[in-house]
């Protein structure tokens, strides 16, 4: 059984302030949490196989097909800034 003194002091280590109305509110609503939870522990669960998901997953990934890729002197060409081969940026460290 849940207390309201019990809610005050979750609410004080979570730093959440909580109006009277709230407490009384929220007792009641752990505990109903917690007597669901009770009734859980007691469902036979040994047959079942755990599962990560409750689809069964696959991979979405396309495959990997070699493709020719935009040569180094067309990619240079429309660059806004470059220097000998290669792209030019504006200095970002000290």
């Amino acid at each position: 059984m849940i207390t309201q003194k019990d809610v005050k002091y979750i609410a004080s280590l979570s730093r959440i302030n909580l109006k009277e109305q709230e407490v009384g509110r929220l007792t009641k609503n752990l505990e109903a949490i917690l007597h669901y939870i009770e009734k859980l522990k007691k469902v036979d669960v040994s047959q079942v196989q755990p599962t990560s998901h409750v689809f069964p997953l696959n991979n979405v990934f396309r495959e990997d097909v070699v493709q020719p890729s935009l040569h180094q002197d067309k990619a240079i060409k429309i660059s806004q800034n470059h220097h000998q081969g290669s792209f030019k940026v504006p200095k970002v460290i000290e």
